[in-house]
């Protein structure tokens, strides 16, 4: 699946995009995969509560299932103005 990342998150891991290769069942689990990889991961999924997902380009809550799924996204919380 493509993993992409927006603003702070970005900046962290140092990638817009990338394609995983995943087990994991839930966003849960493929943070708890990334966050494993290395420190820039771990720096970026440090503070879940700071985070939202979109999966499939939908807003989704980490305990998402990720079966069938093509796309997820992180990103800071937006604000309006």
């Amino acid at each position: 699946m493509d993993v992409l990342y927006f603003a702070w998150v970005r900046e962290r891991i140092g990638l817009p995009k990338e394609r995983v290769e995943t087990g994991a069942a839930t966003v849960a689990d493929l943070v708890e995969e990334l966050r494993a990889r290395e420190e820039r991961y771990a720096m970026a999924f440090s503070d879940l509560s700071a985070l939202r997902v979109a999966v499939d380009q939908e807003l989704a809550d980490f305990d998402a299932p990720l079966d069938g799924v093509r796309e997820v996204a992180f990103f800071p919380p937006m604000t309006g103005g």
